[in-house]
């Protein structure tokens, strides 16, 4: 009797369970669709298509698991779970995807670090030690991180603070000791450490602190990306770590891009390359890697007066959002016409790389010496704009392909928190509904702008002359042409 009982109740147990699969599989599909509904990166005729076939699926599951015989709710019942693992893999990579959308930001404001320094044989060791001492800073009254990492400082031990009109004065005063100490933002002891040779191995290090400091980002000339030309900069910082910290930028590119000819236009700008920066007023020119110690704006701004074009967005990386990208994308490929060696410091060990003529296949380590050097290189600054162009190539191809799927959770895990824009959500899933659509196959073309070695004054360093590029009229003049030339056609 009571194996009989046992017998119903494992009946009706199963045809519970086969009454309420349906069910769950049409929840599970709905809220599938209204997950990729609400991420907004398929094209709508896509969605439909999905959708359709989503419910047809739900239709024919209904059909053989609620029917009868035990071989169509055997069939309804695997295809199901078939189906509920594939839709949950789908929503992982829809989370995955909202997420980093969500996460992508512009630079509303920049990060500046700054150090207290002093000599290396003083007995100066802690903020507390130079308490009541004379510390020199950098004159600037209007340069609100200055005077707001003053204050910070202030707060922390009390002294005199005598203020110097050059980087060169800073030092001077250091050295002769009518200063004990000195404050300075981290990018501009970069410079220093580049142009005052001596400067290297006299310093000690006694406080570091950062600082957030707002800026006005006005910089978006939004355009419908799918039916007008647009240039996007594309600025590499010469740091690790946080990716709003205010450094020297080492890249400068220029994507054109023409979504009704599917033509991009690679337009590199050397680091050195002799310049006005934008909104300072001063006699000096400048190299254009430094407009970037004064933030993303001024790089951007100082790019659209030198081509006379409207730069509509801008992405900004540094060398470690580089190295991670390369290597969850499984490594990048470059064809060289000459073979060339690199240097890589990895925490403090020189690392030599050799790049053969021919296909190179490139890690993230390989890819970031692949893009800074040019001391070995006969045409210096603009080869390495030109190897830098190559790698932009690369990325492209390896995130166009079709293996990219595999790897595309890792992908945006690398891209989270490595680089920052002003592009914005709509316009990102706009270019990702556009490439899903339509699929169109790229064409890259590429220009390097050219100059002429001199040795010059900078703004961000007057009493020395420093190396320089001065523009070539013709190079800039064929560079305006191009691009005008790219977004017309």
């Amino acid at each position: 009797m009571a194996k009989i009982q046992n017998n119903v109740q494992n009946k009706r147990k199963i045809k519970k369970f086969f009454r309420y699969l349906p069910v769950c599989l049409l929840l599970v599909s709905i809220v599938t669709l209204g997950f990729l509904h609400f991420l907004n990166v398929l094209p709508f005729n896509y969605f439909l298509l999905i959708a359709f076939v989503f419910l047809l699926f739900d239709g024919l599951m209904f059909y053989l698991i609620l029917g009868h015989g035990w071989k169509k709710r055997l069939l309804g019942t695997i295809l199901s779970f078939v189906k509920m693992i594939a839709m949950f893999v789908l929503l992982l990579f829809s989370f995955d995807t909202f997420d980093f959308l969500d996460k992508i930001k512009s630079d509303n404001y920049k990060t500046e670090n700054y150090s207290v320094i002093v000599l290396k044989g003083s007995s100066y060791d802690k903020i507390k030690t130079l308490k009541n001492q004379t510390i020199g800073l950098l004159k600037g009254d209007d340069d609100q991180g200055l005077v707001l990492a003053k204050e910070h400082l202030e707060k922390k031990v009390t002294g005199q603070y005598v203020e110097k009109e050059d980087l060169d004065g800073l030092v001077e005063a250091l050295v002769s000791k009518k200063v004990e100490a000195i404050l300075i933002e981290d990018s501009e002891k970069s410079i220093l450490e580049e142009e005052h040779e001596e400067f290297l191995g006299l310093e000690k290090v006694v406080y570091q602190f950062s600082l957030d400091i707002p800026i006005q980002d006005d910089l978006v000339k939004q355009v419908d990306i799918t039916t007008h030309p647009f240039n996007v900069f594309i600025s590499g910082i010469d740091s690790y770590g946080k990716i709003s910290s205010v450094s020297r930028s080492d890249v400068n590119m220029v994507l054109t891009i023409n979504p009704t000819t599917n033509k991009v236009l690679v337009t590199s700008i050397p680091r050195d390359y002799y310049v006005k920066l934008h909104g300072i007023d001063t006699q000096y020119k400048d190299k254009l890697t430094h407009a970037g110690i004064h933030g993303i704006d001024t790089s951007v701004k100082t790019v659209e007066d030198l081509l006379e074009i409207d730069i509509n967005y801008y992405v900004k990386i540094n060398f470690t959002s580089l190295v991670t990208l390369v290597d969850k994308l499984g490594g990048i490929d470059v064809t060289l016409d000459k073979p060339f060696r690199a240097f890589y410091d990895e925490d403090g060990t020189i690392v030599n790389y050799s790049f053969k003529k021919g296909k190179n296949h490139l890690n993230g380590k390989q890819a970031l010496a692949f893009a800074r050097e040019r001391k070995s290189l006969a045409r210096g600054d603009v080869a390495r704009a030109e190897h830098q162009q190559l790698i932009i190539e690369g990325l492209f191809d390896k995130i166009l392909s079709k293996n990219i799927i595999t790897k595309y959770s890792d992908l945006l895990n690398a891209l989270e928190g490595k680089f920052v824009t002003n592009m914005g959500t709509q316009n990102i899933t706009t270019l990702v509904k556009y490439q899903i659509k339509n699929n169109p196959s790229w064409t890259i073309e590429t220009n390097t702008l050219v100059g002429i070695d001199s040795s010059q004054y900078t703004y961000s360093y007057k009493r020395k002359k420093s190396y320089v590029m001065e523009p070539d009229v013709k190079s800039l003049d064929y560079a305006k042409n191009l691009i005008r030339s790219l977004a017309q056609s």
